[in-house]
């Protein structure tokens, strides 16, 4: 059995859905599908809930009413004959009569939570009844009874799996298993999410769950590249990527995948193949555990860094001066990304500036402050990349004329980064790609 994910921009138009279920129906064997929300529901969604959490009842509906036009077209070019176009047209009213609903009672965190959740049921109950109307053989697979998180936001894995292949074995005959993304239940039995992004976390913990020959996540591009398109203008596809090289890029500013997508994947050693919904002949990238060492890979950037630096001759060399300062970040619960030190210095980066006031306040009683923001972090990840004896050289002499705050290197064997002001992040990924990859 093979898992396969849809972002929005899969689904995200009616000749798109169609061609999805195209894809769907040539892929051999049997499949559980995962769909995310039509392309732009999300973040409608979001206005919406940000209206009616600031009570503004009348953006909110105004809001609601031009998504409900947008999803009535939608049925009308999805569906051909006049009994599926009813049947369509009955499922956008039922949903946008809930959001109503909610949008007219008290609307608080756990409404959010659940108005947030309609994308994805809506998309999966469409697509389904687009699949009966041609005649494929299908299931709806709930995300709800299956899916879960702890009290902490994490998957709970094992639960998942309990749940989820007691539901398959069920329907066994059955090739095509529909099911959503992003949504689950929390520790209160209450609709949550996987947060953005997560339906590509979504079907890696599916195949985690179910020991999945193969999870596939089809987007708008084909495979990952080893730049940035937005920015470089000639870059490539990736044919293949371990596990860990996979990681670093996407936690380190790769768009087409969501940085907690490999980690089920990669416990249970489950390929995941990255290919282009719009173009389904190209090869697109297949990550797993093989793959070269000692060869730069992929460059990738994650800009909103903010750099600390801590300066204390009296103290940094002191027992406990370095608990002290991550016990800060720890009582923020900020994530770290970089960290480099001195003999009288240490300099951090975080990329969640949300209790940076508070973070700087209390720092101010361990040295002297100094804080940087509007900077980039680039990550040049390889597969053993500090067993390349001259990869800084090669990766300093593509960047001459650029400002480098910050290097780690050596804290992962698969990946250099470098701190830049994000002027220059543009520059240094150009220079990249002409220096290391020769494009």
């Amino acid at each position: 059995m093979i898992v396969v994910k849809f972002g929005g921009t899969s689904v995200g138009k009616p000749e798109r859905m169609k061609k999805v279920a195209d894809l769907v129906l040539t892929t051999p064997g049997k499949k559980i599908v995962v769909l995310s929300a039509l392309s732009g529901t999300t973040n409608t969604l979001v206005r919406i809930g940000d209206h009616l959490m600031n009570h503004q009842p009348g953006e909110a509906s105004r809001e609601i009413a031009s998504l409900e036009k947008h999803y009535q077209a939608f049925v009308g070019d999805l569906y051909q004959s006049a009994s599926y176009r009813a049947i369509g047209e009955e499922i956008v009213g039922r949903y946008f009569s809930l959001f109503r609903l909610l949008a007219a009672g008290r609307f608080d965190d756990r409404s959010y939570r659940e108005l947030l959740a309609q994308g994805e049921l809506i998309s999966t109950e469409l697509f389904y009844h687009h699949l009966q109307e041609r005649k494929i053989t299908a299931r709806l697979l709930p995300a709800l009874h299956f899916m879960s998180i702890d009290e902490n936001q994490e998957p709970e894995l094992d639960k998942i799996s309990e749940r989820l292949q007691p539901l398959i074995a069920t329907l066994g005959n059955v090739e095509i298993l529909v099911t959503q993304g992003y949504i689950c239940r929390n520790h209160l039995n209450e609709i949550d999410n996987l947060k953005r992004g997560g339906s590509d976390y979504t079907a890696s913990l599916i195949g985690a769950a179910i020991k999945a020959d193969e999870i596939q996540i089809w987007t708008d591009i084909d495979g990952m590249h080893n730049n940035d398109p937005r920015v470089v203008k000639k870059t490539v596809p990736i044919a293949e990527l371990t596990f860990d090289e996979a990681s670093e890029l996407a936690y380190f500013g790769a768009k087409i995948l969501h940085p907690s997508t490999i980690v089920p994947a990669q416990k249970f050693g489950i390929p995941v193949r990255l290919k282009n919904t719009m173009d389904e002949q190209a090869a697109g990238t297949l990550i797993s555990d093989k793959g070269s060492r000692g060869q730069i890979k992929a460059v990738a950037a994650k800009d909103n860094i903010t750099a600390i630096r801590i300066k204390s001759s009296r103290m940094l060399l002191a027992y406990g001066f370095l608990r002290q300062v991550f016990g800060v970040f720890e009582k923020y619960r900020t994530p770290i990304d970089m960290i480099s030190t001195s003999e009288v210095a240490v300099s951090i980066t975080i990329d969640d500036a949300r209790h940076l006031e508070e973070i700087e306040r209390e720092l101010r009683a361990l040295g002297s402050i100094e804080i940087d923001q509007q900077q980039t972090i680039i990550c040049i990840a390889g597969q053993g990349l500090a067993e390349k004896p001259d990869v800084l050289k090669l990766v300093f002499d593509a960047l001459p004329t650029v400002s480098v705050r910050m290097v780690s290197f050596g804290g992962s064997p698969n990946n250099i980064s470098i701190l830049v002001p994000t002027p220059f992040k543009d520059q240094a990924l150009q220079q990249l790609n002409r220096t290391v990859f020769g494009l």
